[in-house]
């Protein structure tokens, strides 16, 4: 049987396609991706959506070469206002074209700068005012970076290389600084984003005291693959999430609305990682430099205190022999007052112990014994009141010529 390679049925569609699309057409679309090259031709990605379910229909390369680009951007942006970037819509007159190698594309000829931005970016718009209307669009930025952010909650793919790419910025850092980041897994493309954010963010929040900043990331890709990023449940949690969030979620050309209510908006998980970097440099320049201004602080608190020490040692001789001098004289004037003072004094006390010498004799328990009392002790201790006995109780009891024990038997108050 006959065969064609694969080069000549390219060459069937293609002049198939040139005798069916002879002409140029003007056509909507909006623009998902657009890149230039050193050359000055602009390479955009077309795609349409379906208006109910947003999700992409139809999609198709399309080239700018670069003697139209130069005329048509700034045409378009001077006319508009607005930037020829990714998420506008755009009416623009194309060629259909079919490469054996690069397969079907658009050659853009013209452009109608009257079709103003595209759903993309007025849904952006749209959600950034409700989010303004709403009082939330700033709350996660007017958050207070903390000092050391080490303790990283990290949202992306568990098979994003940006994560790998992350990590490993965070671990071989040049100063060595320790980092602690957890994945919590979530899918970064497709229609289930804001679902699977939603529920990583939950989970965080749930152990929200074992984590200081939430990192989102995604790698490059296409502009039409950020759509999950642009929607206002997802905007609105992270605009009001209680803890600093950094994303970087595209390249430095791509722009959602996720992006404008975070903390922190880098370009690529790498930049995030240099941020965190960045910041626990800040904090380790800021030590170091009060450690040495303390430290010059203290040397110079110490000149002036052994500079005062010595000029107080300068003074000590002098003084003391001064004070020696005055106080010797002063001691000897008190002396002689205090040895008449004392020899008064002992005087007085010799006489009042004689008082008491006297007034204790009269009261000791001999002389009450003398005059034929007697003393009753029990257990070592004297007896005053009746109620301290019982019947069966051994006593003692003293007179003045000695002591005889005996038992109660009877006891009358």
């Amino acid at each position: 049987m006959d065969a064609l390679s694969l080069y000549d049925l390219n060459a069937l569609v293609r002049r198939g396609l040139e005798q069916c699309f002879p002409d140029v057409y003007w056509v909507e679309a909006e623009l998902s991706d657009v890149r230039t090259n050193s050359s000055g031709h602009c390479y955009v990605e077309f795609v349409q959506k379906d208006l109910r379910t947003n999700n992409l229909i139809a999609k198709a390369k399309g080239t700018i070469w670069a003697n139209v680009y130069r005329l048509l951007k700034p045409y378009f942006e001077e006319t508009t206002g607005q930037m020829f970037v990714a998420g506008i819509k755009v009416l623009v007159q194309v060629a259909v074209n079919f490469h054996e190698l690069y397969g079907y594309s658009l050659t853009v000829q013209d452009i109608n700068p009257s079709y103003t931005l595209g759903d993309m970016a007025r849904k952006r718009r749209e959600i950034l005012k409700q989010l303004e209307a709403d009082g939330v669009i700033n709350l996660n930025k007017e958050l207070d970076m903390p000092v050391l952010p080490q303790r990283i909650a990290v949202i992306s793919s568990t098979t994003a290389a940006g994560y790998g790419d992350f990590s490993d910025q965070l671990l071989h850092n040049p100063r060595g600084f320790y980092f602690y980041n957890e994945l919590f897994p979530a899918l970064m493309q497709g229609d289930r984003v804001e679902d699977s954010i939603l529920g990583a963010l939950k989970r965080i929040l749930d152990r929200i005291d074992d984590f200081d900043v939430v990192v989102i990331i995604r790698g490059g890709g296409a502009t039409s693959d950020l759509s999950g990023f642009d929607t206002y449940l997802l905007a609105a949690a992270c605009a009001q999430f209680p803890i600093p969030i950094i994303t970087g979620i595209g390249h430095e050309r791509d722009d959602t609305v996720l992006d404008s209510v975070a903390h922190v908006r880098v370009k690529t998980p790498t930049a995030a990682a240099e941020y965190l970097i960045h910041c626990m440099q800040e904090t380790a320049d800021r030590l170091d430099l009060l450690t040495g201004s303390l430290y010059d602080k203290v040397l110079a608190r110490l000149g002036v205190e052994n500079r005062r020490l010595q000029f107080l040692r300068n003074r000590i001789s002098t003084l003391a022999i001064d004070r020696i001098s005055g106080s010797r004289l002063a001691l000897m004037t008190i002396r002689k007052d205090i040895s008449h003072s004392v020899a008064l004094s002992l005087a007085k006390r010799r006489h009042q112990l004689e008082l008491l010498s006297q007034r204790l004799a009269d009261a000791s328990p001999q002389k009450q014994l003398a005059r034929g009392y007697s003393m009753t002790l029990k257990d070592g201790k004297v007896v005053k009141d009746i109620a301290e006995l019982k019947k069966g109780d051994r006593i003692t009891t003293h007179l003045m010529f000695g002591k005889f024990m005996s038992e109660v038997e009877k006891i009358e108050k």
